[in-house]
């Protein structure tokens, strides 16, 4: 079929509004589980058209097992994660709505959840493990707010639940958090980890082991004595995602080399050591950073503990290792997922894993993995239910780059990731470069994957070109290229989109027009969109920006922050008030001159509307050019159906007018 010639940006796409709020509001996973007992899989699943509800679901079956108004959620650490275990056919969890933690028979005829732990709203609770000696005992994580007026106040402790007595008995809050508690298989050991403010878990944790033994009633419980430490050390080495693979030996993974590796311990020897002969210089680890708990890079590939399958991140992309931990070697498994998630060990004895896996190409999906060094099988038990499927010719796949930005001592490497104009019935006017999206991922610390994502697809099948920047401090790239972000947030940030945005649009890659790059943002990406418009004297690299609920008071931040996040802004800011009003983009909104969109919840109690507000009220009262829109009924991001489809029309159709690109409006509304 021979292609239409049209300027890039005019291009007609498949994907309309529709389709993207179908995608954004269609059920997502979040974890998958499995029954340790049985070896059966469970996930949790995401659903927006449910008033965003999480539902626990059998996952051979597709059927529910959660009903009603039942919200597998946590709010530990604000971000949650770990909300339930399946052990034995029973389910654990904790309920959103209530924070109470229930249990239910998930094969029973009768599966009304029972709650466990008193009613109290103060209490949340995650990170749940099964005492094998006494399955009436649980191990988690308990946040109390209890008398908290403050941050500070608040208390994060190891607890033991009494099923049977529906009791809460406290085992260890010497420390600020705590994470990933684990009972060895004969349940004699516990390990954990932990670290202490202002450190958040990848810059400085720790990991602890120590005997466990009952204690004598009433009421009876579990006691640690012996404490060891195993590894890690606060501020500085990172350790992470424990797990046993014997009685004697801890699995898990540690930055000292520079990268998240796989270590072990032996409590018997008491010796931690490194399970690669030879450092790999990849992150055994997701992309984005551990701010939810219950993740897990790796899930053991035989039953006598010698192996293991691990995630690692490769360019920007999740790959597949098998590990011997006896011999020190890592095989690259065959695979090609742009993203892999929550590994959890299915059937050891017969080496199978599961895991959320994301492709760059298709919609996220379950699999079953079944892993030898002669061959991978690759199954897919869930596809999630992502509405509309784009036709694999109009997607457009991430090209990884990494270009050499200015640097006080010369120049450093940034990473960057370009999705290229794609549209089977299209080709651009000869001797045009396209209009492109300069896209800042939030966090700061985060990391812009490269799985399919149908907004970045909105664009680029309309002939746009997108740019995601995983900026100095992203995750992803090891320990010392996230510590440059260490007390240069609003800086380090900004260069590097300034820079990434002068690299592709001029030589060698020269792959869009240098005048039509917008930046855009949401949350801490919106900061950093925000303050390259207000604090760069060439800011006018960029011209439009678009801040999606974007960070713009750090004072304001610093003091309404919540205890998790209480020592975040000193690593990324410091301590100096001075500093953080010199990097606050409100504090600069007169020097604004590059058009912008401004598109703010009227419930976000992160980033309060009247930081936008000022925002908008100081640029024009300066002569600026600021569009804005306030979403009643919306918080820090999206949920409405109406919200995304407005959102985006707006985005787009802003950056057209300010670009010149003409009949935007019938072509966003009325594509096929």
């Amino acid at each position: 079929m021979d292609r239409k010639t049209a300027p890039y940006g005019r291009w007609k796409s498949p994907l309309t509004l529709d389709t993207i709020t179908d995608t954004e509001t269609a059920a997502d996973f979040v974890d998958v589980l499995v029954d340790p007992i049985r070896s059966v899989v469970y996930h949790i699943e995401k659903r927006p058209a449910e008033h965003g509800r999480n539902t626990l679901l059998h996952t051979e079956s597709g059927r529910d097992v959660t009903f009603g108004d039942w919200d597998v959620k946590t709010a530990v650490n604000g971000y949650g994660g770990a909300p339930a275990i399946v052990y034995d056919g029973v389910a654990y969890f904790s309920h959103g709505k209530d924070g109470r933690v229930y249990q239910f028979s998930v094969g029973g005829a009768n599966n009304v959840p029972e709650p466990i732990t008193p009613d109290n709203p103060l209490h949340k609770f995650a990170n749940f493990d099964v005492c094998p000696t006494d399955p009436t005992l649980l191990i988690c994580v308990l946040e109390d707010h209890t008398g908290s007026k403050s941050p500070s106040e608040v208390v994060n402790c190891l607890c033991i639940l009494d099923v049977s007595k529906k009791m809460i008995l406290p085992l260890d809050s010497d420390a600020s958090f705590y994470s990933s508690p684990k009972f060895s298989p004969d349940g004699k050991r516990l390990v954990w980890v932990e670290w202490d403010l202002p450190d958040m878990p990848w810059n400085g944790t720790e990991i602890w082991v120590a005997d466990v033994s009952a204690t004598p009633g009433p009421p009876s419980s579990l006691r640690l004595q012996n404490p060891r430490h195993v590894a890690g050390e606060h501020g500085k080495i990172s350790v992470a995602y424990p797990s046993w693979l014997s009685n004697d030996i801890i699995l898990f993974t540690s930055d000292v080399s520079g990268f998240e590796n796989p270590w072990k311990y032996d409590c018997a020897t008491r010796e931690a050591k490194p399970v690669l002969e030879i450092p790999i210089s990849e992150s055994f680890a997701y992309g984005s950073p551990p701010k939810r708990l219950g993740w897990s890079p790796y899930a053991a590939a035989n039953a006598q503990g010698t192996a293991a399958i691990f995630t690692a991140i490769n360019d920007g992309r999740s790959v597949l290792y098998l590990v011997q931990l006896s011999t020190g070697t890592a095989e690259l498994l065959t695979g090609s997922y742009a993203e892999i998630e929550h590994i959890r060990s299915l059937r050891p004895d017969h080496h199978e894993i599961v895991f959320i896996g994301k492709k760059a190409d298709a919609p996220p999906a379950l699999i079953r993995c079944t892993a030898t060094l002669t061959g991978s099988v690759f199954t897919d038990l869930q596809s999630a239910s992502h509405g509309s499927t784009l036709p694999l010719d109009y997607i457009s796949l991430p090209r990884p780059l990494s270009v050499l930005v200015p640097h006080e001592v010369g120049t450093r490497p940034v990473q960057i990731v370009y999705y290229a104009p794609t549209n089977p019935q299209y080709a651009g006017l000869e001797g045009e470069k396209p209009p492109c999206v300069l896209n800042v991922h939030g966090g700061p610390i985060g990391f812009s994957a490269q799985s399919l994502n149908t907004t970045k697809q909105f664009f680029t099948t309309r002939g746009w070109g997108w740019l995601d920047v995983n900026f100095s401090g992203s995750s992803g790239y090891g320990r010392e290229y996230r510590e440059r972000l260490r007390g240069n947030w609003g800086i380090a940030d900004v260069d590097d989109c300034v820079a990434a945005a002068r690299a592709v649009s001029s030589e060698p890659h020269n792959l869009v027009d240098p005048k039509r790059i917008v930046i855009r943002g949401a949350s801490g990406g919106g900061f950093t969109t925000l303050a390259a418009l207000s604090t760069k004297a060439d800011a006018r690299v960029f011209a439009a920006g678009a801040s999606l609920y974007g960070i713009s008071d750090l004072r304001r931040l610093q003091m309404e922050t919540h205890k998790f996040e209480s020592g975040y802004l000193t690593m990324l800011i410091g301590r100096d008030p001075q500093v953080l009003l010199d990097r606050s983009p409100i504090f600069h909104a007169n020097k604004i001159v590059t058009p912008l969109l401004i598109l703010q919840g009227d419930g976000d109690t992160a980033v309060p509307p009247s930081q936008a507000e000022g925002m908008v009220e100081s640029i024009r009262k300066h002569g600026g050019v600021v569009e804005y829109k306030l979403y009643v009924g919306e918080g820090h991001g999206w949920k409405r159906q109406d919200t995304i489809q407005d959102a985006l029309r707006r985005e787009i159709e802003f950056y057209d007018r300010v670009l010149g690109i003409a009949e935007t409006e019938s072509k966003v509304s009325s594509d096929p």
